[in-house]
């Protein structure tokens, strides 16, 4: 659940969020950071086009969501639906325990079901074009799935390198 709720919960960690969230939103800010030298993440970054560069690690990072979903099943042993369930049942048990601010987004992942929409290419379409919206200047998120559908293999292949790469990086993080 930690994970999950990474990309709602900005700057210092919370010192009342317990142990175990924390741990968890700081392994997800350590793949991110890990993401931006990985090889097979900075080839992708490099295959979105000039006009939207600026945005590539976004890009990325929300094709590599799509990848992950589309993949499920050849990655984990548990339904991509129940999973998703799983999660949600989480956050929701939790949400006192995480900051107000977060609390919306969340709620609306949950109802929209935001984790599993991002097996179709429509939802990574919505979830641009709602970050897009989001953005306090103009930017061209919105339409970015164009990049991926432009070299879906290419991304899918640094997609798995990737995540093989990452896994043992978790791995290592995990033991220290």
């Amino acid at each position: 659940m930690g994970g999950v709720i990474g990309d709602w919960i900005k700057g210092p960690l919370p010192g009342v969020l317990p142990d175990d969230l924390a741990k968890g939103v700081a392994l997800h800010r350590a793949i991110d950071s890990y993401a931006e030298s990985n090889p097979a993440f900075c080839r992708s970054r490099s295959r979105v086009s000039a006009d939207r560069r600026r945005y590539a690690g976004v890009l990325v990072d929300v094709f590599y969501d799509h990848l992950l979903a589309r993949n499920w099943s050849s990655i984990h042993n548990r339904p991509l639906d129940e999973y998703c369930a799983g999660v949600y049942r989480l956050i929701e048990d939790r949400l006192n325990d995480l900051p107000v601010s977060s609390h919306r987004a969340l709620t609306l992942m949950a109802e929209e079901d935001w984790l599993a929409s991002y097996a179709h290419i429509e939802g990574i379409a919505d979830v641009l074009a709602r970050m897009s919206r989001r953005a306090r200047q103009p930017n061209p998120l919105a339409h970015g799935e164009q990049e991926f559908l432009a070299d879906v293999e290419g991304f899918a292949g640094d997609f798995h390198e990737w995540l093989n790469d990452t896994r043992e990086f978790s791995r290592q993080w995990l033991t220290k």
